[in-house]
């Protein structure tokens, strides 16, 4: 499901936090398919990925940011913002989903790429909302988080978070 390597670091995204590639401990990605069951994948792979990494006391604020990413990223961009509407797909097509995990001595940063180039919208939500507080536990449990169009030929964007590990 995952793939090792620079993932990435390509194409170089503009807006997400500059990391020198050299100090990249680690990098990871994984296809996810069209489907609202691929959030649980996320969390799996996310928490494979942070024991790999020896990471684990992240595990549970990573993996519902994570969570809230992908399933933005899917009832967003996906579903094409149709209250209610499900993700199409048999798991058969091409990933439209990307999450990505990279890592270094200072900072963990999760990266969601889809196909929108729309931004993710960060509406009024009220206590008793079923949804829209999404990017609001976002904020709450990371550093920084943003947004922005993918560089290069690729349509869609990346809407990333950043937690700053502690020093050893």
């Amino acid at each position: 499901m995952g793939s090792e390597g620079s993932a990435l670091l390509e194409p170089q995204w503009r807006g997400l936090p500059a990391i020198d590639p050299s100090a990249v401990s680690g990098a990871v990605s994984c296809a996810l398919p069209a489907r609202y069951d691929a959030v649980k994948g996320a969390r799996q792979f996310t928490g494979t990925t942070l024991r790999q990494w020896g990471l684990p006391e992240l595990l549970d604020e990573v993996a519902l940011v994570v969570s809230e990413l992908v399933t933005n990223a899917l009832r967003h961009a996906v579903a094409g913002g149709r209250p209610g509407a499900q993700p199409e797909g048999d798991g058969h097509e091409p990933p439209l989903v990307r999450l990505h995990l990279m890592h270094s001595a200072s900072r963990l940063v999760c990266a969601v790429r889809d196909p929108s180039e729309d931004g993710p919208v960060t509406g009024e939500a009220g206590s008793c909302a079923e949804s829209g507080r999404g990017l609001y536990l976002v904020e709450s449990f990371t550093d920084s988080w943003g947004w922005h169009p993918l560089a290069g030929t690729l349509p869609g964007k990346i809407v990333w978070a950043l937690f700053r590990l502690p020093r050893p």
